[in-house]
């Protein structure tokens, strides 16, 4: 059973039909990228997921039906964003960020040895522990968004762009650790740009365009498409010469 499923879901801006009848799984363990250009209607179906659009269809999770649930119902059941725009808080410190992201868990005795491991993920933050947010680089505020989403112990992120406007060394680095999820038994939904980077990444990816899914498959077929290729991929040898994880 997917944890995670979309069933014709529809998003509007006032008489502006932006999301038609999109529908996708998310297996437990799994991760799947949504791909397409700009404006196609990707975050707002991310947006929608969680709870902060509404939207005709339904969305289930762990089999149930959570169309109706608040943005704060969706994540205590372990549905997380983590937003284009990462939305630290810029004038507090970094572990403060972190313990944010825990702040609807009641376990607090195992908090501290999650933050334990998000500094083990991510070195950089435990050396910047103390540091304001506001003053990290791109690449660090991506680590600390991801950071707090793990605190909030999720069962599914969906990831908006994790690799916008940082540097190839750092994207590597970001997609190492979507990829290490599996191991946390974390599923991932990821919105990517960057399509050679998702599909290394993921185990099955859709392309959502003009607010349709209009192709879909594991992320081995996709890579070897030639239509995806070339609307994505920037050439076949750039596609042939991409591993698949």
């Amino acid at each position: 059973m997917a944890i995670l499923s979309l069933d014709k879901v529809s998003v509007s801006y006032g008489k502006v039909e932006v999301v038609r009848n999109v529908s996708l799984r998310v297996e437990p363990g799994r991760i799947v990228t949504l791909l397409g250009p700009n404006g196609a209607g990707k975050t707002t179906l991310l947006l929608a997921t969680i709870g902060l659009l509404g939207s005709h269809g339904r969305v289930y999770f762990e089999g149930a039906d959570i169309s109706n649930l608040t943005v704060e119902e969706r994540v205590a059941r372990g549905l997380c964003l983590v937003p284009e725009k990462r939305e630290l808080f810029s004038e507090m410190s970094v572990q403060d960020n972190l313990l944010l992201g825990a702040y609807l868990r009641r376990d607090r005795r195992s908090r501290k040895a999650d933050l334990d491991d998000v500094y083990d993920r991510f070195p950089r933050l435990k050396e910047r522990l103390s540091q304001v947010a506001g003053t990290l680089s791109g690449g660090e505020r991506q680590m600390l968004a991801l950071g707090r989403a793990l605190m909030a112990k999720p069962k599914v992120l969906l990831l908006d762009e994790p690799s916008l406007g940082l540097a190839p060394l750092i994207v590597a680095e970001i997609f190492r650790t979507i990829a290490a999820l599996r191991g946390l038994g974390v599923s991932v939904l990821v919105i990517e740009q960057n399509a050679r980077a998702a599909l290394n990444t993921a185990d099955f990816g859709y392309v959502l365009e003009t607010g349709e899914i209009v192709q879909s498959g594991s992320s081995e077929a996709l890579i070897h498409d030639p239509k995806l290729i070339a609307a994505y991929l920037g050439g076949t040898r750039a596609a042939e010469s991409l591993p698949v994880s």
